[in-house]
């Protein structure tokens, strides 16, 4: 018998055209936890928003299309209006295991750490990423590894749990919203801001993600290129 989580934090899931899949993953987060769930619709032209409330969870909805990054920040400063003090990031479909909510977000209310990084890697998994992304996941591994000082081994992880500090970061203009993956872990590093990795479970992706295909690897690259030397021009 699963025992689930106290009702301490909230989650927050970015949301685009995920009819089908939202209303299971939020039933899998029931399994385990009571927590408030936040949703937001990025602009969806389906019936994510229809099926998220009738699964019984909270809908923002944004007119249009802003992206992952937006919707997610979009989520944050949602939370923190109503005041919630802890949250736990993840995707909308079912690629990120609700099984590791808990695993996630105990050190963070224990206040062990403001920020705990879910790694697919840390332990042996099921999850395969295609061979492209795979090398843009070690390649920022390796540049996140050396700008913070330790072993980072996944940098673009997106299912995270963080204190209300680090969502207050998040929710601010610092926080880069076109592609939000290793370079918000050197923010991070360089405000002082204290974090690990856990082994978390994930799966595959039921639908294409944003870095499938070839050309898309590819412009991800040069991006978050960018926006780590971006962040390493800024004053801490």
């Amino acid at each position: 018998m699963n025992h689930k989580l106290d009702n301490n934090f909230v989650i927050i899931i970015p949301a685009y055209n995920e009819a089908g899949r939202i209303a299971s993953t939020i039933a899998g987060i029931r399994k385990v936890s009571d927590a408030d769930i936040i949703v937001v619709s990025d602009g969806s032209t389906d019936n994510t928003a229809n099926e998220t409330s009738e699964a019984g969870a909270t809908v923002v909805e944004l007119p249009f299309n802003l992206g992952y990054g937006a919707a997610l920040q979009t989520g944050f400063k949602y939370a923190l209006k109503m005041g919630y003090r802890f949250a736990v990031q993840m995707d909308a479909d079912g690629q990120h295991d609700p099984m590791s909510i808990k695993t996630l977000i105990e050190p963070v209310i224990a206040d062990e750490v403001d920020v705990v990084i879910g790694s697919r890697f840390l332990d042996k998994g099921n999850y395969k990423a295609p061979f492209v992304r795979r090398m843009g996941m070690y390649f920022f591994g390796i540049i996140t590894s050396v700008l913070t000082g330790r072993r980072i081994t996944d940098s673009t992880s997106g299912f995270q749990a963080l204190n209300k500090k680090v969502m207050e970061f998040y929710a601010s203009a610092a926080y880069p919203v076109d592609y939000p993956d290793a370079d918000v872990i050197i923010m991070l590093h360089r405000q002082g801001v204290r974090f690990k990795e856990v082994p978390v479970i994930m799966h595959n992706a039921a639908k294409r993600s944003m870095h499938g295909g070839i050309l898309n690897p590819l412009y991800y690259i040069f991006k978050m290129m960018l926006s780590i030397f971006v962040t390493l021009l800024r004053k801490e």
